[in-house]
């Protein structure tokens, strides 16, 4: 069982920055696939980014290459998004999800066997 609480979330302006957290309990995190994905207003939930377990494979929605960063510290059982030159339209609820497959490449949530409760992104024009 792992549970996942996201942070970081919050109101920028459009070119700003957001890091975004997310912290997960039990000891066998290191052994899980970790994703991000978002959901905006009235849409479906998207995959964002993905890192193996061992930071060895990254993976990125085309939307949002070279200007997010999936990164993560097995010591402290956490995942973190770094974005940077945000948007409006990267406005969303943003979630983090495990996958008990470590090395894996899913994108599609049915794939995701844990999931955080989401935190708000608001980017302002």
């Amino acid at each position: 069982q792992v549970q996942l609480v996201e942070s970081g979330g919050g109101l920028v302006q459009a070119g700003g920055s957001l890091r975004l957290s997310c912290a997960a309990s039990g000891r066998t995190f290191s052994s899980y696939g970790m994703a991000w994905f978002r959901q905006g207003p009235g849409k479906e939930r998207e995959f964002v980014a993905r890192i193996n377990s061992n930071s060895g494979s990254r993976t990125y929605a085309d939307s949002v290459k070279g200007r997010f960063t999936i990164s993560r510290d097995n010591a402290k059982n956490t995942v973190f998004l770094q974005m940077n030159s945000l948007k409006p339209e990267d406005t969303a609820v943003y979630y983090c999800a495990a996958d008990a497959n470590p090395y894996g490449t899913a994108t599609a949530p049915p794939y995701y066997n844990y999931w955080g409760q989401g935190t708000q992104v608001t980017v302002s024009s």
